[in-house]
């Protein structure tokens, strides 16, 4: 039997610009047709026809299994490799309105663990948690110049509420900079209500016309920390101190090897003094913001008329920073360690550590295999691993295998009958494929086999690190010459030069190269250095590079 579903027509473009930082581009750009998510490898053969009302998908019930080869290479077509790992891992899926998407229970458990980590360092350095409304009224966003300027090409607008024009438009919550002000302005009146520092976990719209899923849609979910500080050099060291924690972040918990700097001027969050980001080479050598803390100075606080009394008695503003980390990292995350066979998630943020999966073929063998394998489950889990028994009989012991690799499950433990008599195990790494990650024969005995699982998560977890720093560094050019630079992202690869030019300058280069300044980043090497554009003294190197 043929069933034919026919879904709404997916669009989708890259675009270098960031949910983190605002956009001027106009609205008028063309979209062309997005090739929509695979079905998973659960679902049925399908095929696919584009007609005027949408994009029909044709399933063939007569078989269970899709194609082999279903996931796209990723040295093919990476944005296609990228859709498939999504669909086929089961991170999410499209929404009914176009540009926004569902985070399914995978992808969000992802996400939770970024959340539990950040949670955690957060609250150690004296923020509180908090919610501050979804709606804001538009005459917030007008007060500050740069701001509006900045957000207005992305904003949603509520025009009508309970079935009446409103008599102010309301804005969907694109970042709450404005609402936080609002609010600090009541609650903060003297020295001794400073510093105030906040963070909120919620959801944010931006009108993107140009989707992909984690990375950029229309809705996504972040956290946004907000504080206000009696001096400039307490909300610097704020803002130092919140890249810091991305970047620790980065590095420990993701195994993604971010250069940490600051923003050009160009590149600065809208209504900031200063933005420093977190930039990391994704698996196409495009750059991914991951994260970023900005230094506001006292552009709110003088908008809203956010002061505070001072020691002396002598009224002032207050000066402020904000800071955000989104669900596009769990994009990057897929971007920097995905391979062919799907995801590879580093240990610390992994869903599931290790999969366990029963093997026998005769009925007679049956229980005390999975007895074992049940033992194995709650010895490991006792001992702090999040481990998972696919005891599920519907599929065999290969299709499992493929399986939690798509998913990216970093350990996979077999138990058969003759290792239930040798009280042993079969260990396989998801990060060396083939027989060169398996290892026979570790014991079940819970004291070591504990110890050899968490080693071996330690030692996966350092590994995948050290493949994203060399895969970084062998794609980072020293240039020092415009001509070099134009020669280093024509061959898709990140430009490192001195950069001392104009914003003119800086523009030419995205307008030539498409390529911008992800950052001055924070380690610079000493001595005299000459700008690749000018010719003149510099004393920062700047990275470019194509981006999302």
């Amino acid at each position: 039997m043929v069933v034919s579903l026919r879904l709404p027509s997916l669009s989708s473009l890259l675009s270098p610009a960031s949910p983190f930082t605002f956009s001027r581009r106009a609205l008028g750009i063309s979209l062309r047709q997005q090739r929509p998510f695979r079905l998973p490898l659960l679902a049925p053969r399908f095929s696919v026809r584009s007609s005027s009302t949408g994009t029909e998908i044709h399933v063939d019930n007569s078989k269970n299994r899709v194609p082999e080869g279903a996931i796209t290479p990723r040295s093919q077509d990476f944005n296609a490799w990228y859709l498939d790992i999504i669909a086929n891992a089961e991170l999410a899926d499209y929404g009914p309105v176009r540009g926004t998407m569902v985070i399914r229970p995978y992808g969000y458990a992802i996400w939770e663990a970024i959340q539990e980590y950040l949670n955690v360092k957060f609250k150690e350095t004296g923020h509180e948690n908090m919610y501050f409304p979804q709606f804001i009224p538009y005459s917030f966003i007008e007060k500050e110049a740069s701001h509006v300027e900045g957000f207005s090409p992305e904003l949603a607008l509520v025009t009508i509420g309970g079935g009446k024009e409103l008599e102010e438009k309301l804005v969907v919550r694109p970042t709450s900079e404005t609402i936080v002000n609002h609010m600090f302005t009541q609650w903060i009146h003297s020295h001794r209500d400073l510093p105030l520092m906040i963070n909120q976990w919620a959801n944010v719209t931006r009108w993107e016309m140009r989707t992909k899923p984690f990375v950029r849609t229309l809705e996504f979910l972040w956290q946004e920390g907000h504080t206000a500080h009696a001096s400039p050099e307490e909300a610097e060291k704020e803002a130092i101190q919140m890249i810091d924690i991305y970047t620790k972040f980065a590095y420990e918990q993701a195994a993604i090897p971010v250069i940490a700097g600051r923003k050009s001027k160009m590149e600065t969050f809208a209504g900031a003094d200063k933005t420093y980001t977190i930039e990391a080479m994704m698996g196409d050598r495009k750059a991914l913001q991951a994260g970023t803390s900005h230094n506001l100075g006292q552009n709110f606080s003088r908008a809203f008329g956010t002061q505070f009394t001072d020691e002396n008695g002598q009224r002032q503003h207050v000066w402020q920073t904000s800071w955000a980390i989104s669900t596009r990292f769990v994009g990057g995350i897929i971007m920097t360690h995905g391979d062919d066979g799907g995801l590879m998630l580093p240990p610390r943020l992994a869903p599931i550590q290790v999969v366990i999966i029963p093997i026998w073929k005769k009925e007679g063998v049956k229980a005390e295999v999975l007895n074992a394998a049940a033992s194995v489950e709650v010895n490991l889990r006792t001992a702090g691993i999040k481990v998972k028994l696919d005891n599920s009989e519907q599929r065999t012991p290969g299709w499992k295998f493929n399986f939690w690799e798509m998913k990216g499950v970093p350990l996979r433990i077999e138990i058969g009958p003759k290792d239930v008599a040798n009280q042993s195990v079969v260990i396989s790494r998801r990060d060396i494929p083939g027989k060169q990650g398996k290892v026979f024969g570790i014991s079940m005995e819970p004291s070591i086999l504990e110890a050899y699982v968490k080693d071996t998560l330690d030692e996966i977890q350092s590994s995948l690190l050290e493949q994203a720093k060399t895969f970084r560094d062998s794609n980072v050019v020293d240039v020092s010459s415009y001509n070099e630079l134009k020669e280093a992202i024509s061959q898709g690869k990140w430009a490192r030069g001195p950069w001392s030019a104009s914003d003119k300058d800086e523009l030419k280069v995205k307008e030539e190269t498409g390529a911008t300044i992800r950052c001055f980043p924070f380690e610079q090497t000493p001595g005299p250095k000459t700008c690749l554009m000018t010719g003149n003294a510099a004393e920062e190197v700047a990275i470019f590079a194509k981006s999302y």
